[in-house]
C-alpha cells in the first residue's frame, strides 16, 4: 500500500465516525516526520477516542500496523502515527489552540473531497 492509499484509509475512517474538518497537509519536503499530516476534531473524548480507534482497525485491516498512538486515554489530542502519514485527531477546544494548519502554514492542503463522497 503506498502512501497515498494509506491517507485514504485514514480519511475515510475519520470521516466514518464524523470528524469535523478534516485537513490534509502535504508534507513532502517540508518534515522528515511524515508525507502527510491528516488533521481533524471531535466534539467529545468519545467521539476523539472513536476516530483513533477506526482508524487504527481500519489500518490494520489492510494488513498494516500502527507505529505508535499518543494521548488516546485523555482525549485532547491523539497522535495515530501510521508511517508515511501522521493523524492529529483533537478535541474541538485544543484544536483551535495548536492551530497546527497555521503553524503548518507553508504546507500545502491537500485536495481529498473525493476520498469523502466514495
Amino acid at each position: 500500500m503506498n502512501e497515498r492509499e494509506l491517507l485514504e484509509v485514514a480519511v475515510k475512517a475519520a470521516d466514518d465516525k464524523r470528524a469535523e474538518d478534516i485537513v490534509v497537509l502535504n508534507m513532502k519536503g517540508i518534515s522528515l516526520v511524515a508525507d502527510y499530516f491528516v488533521i481533524c476534531h471531535g466534539n467529545s473524548d468519545k467521539q476523539v477516542q472513536a476516530i483513533a480507534r477506526e482508524m487504527k482497525e481500519k489500518v490494520e485491516e489492510k494488513g498494516l500496523s500502527i507505529k505508535r498512538v499518543e494521548g488516546f486515554d485523555e482525549a485532547k489530542w491523539i497522535l495515530v502515527d501510521l508511517g508515511d502519514v501522521v493523524a492529529h485527531i483533537f478535541h474541538r477546544d485544543e484544536r483551535s489552540y495548536y492551530n497546527l494548519e497555521r503553524l503548518w502554514g507553508d504546507a500545502p492542503i491537500e485536495q481529498i473531497q473525493s476520498e469523502l463522497n466514495q
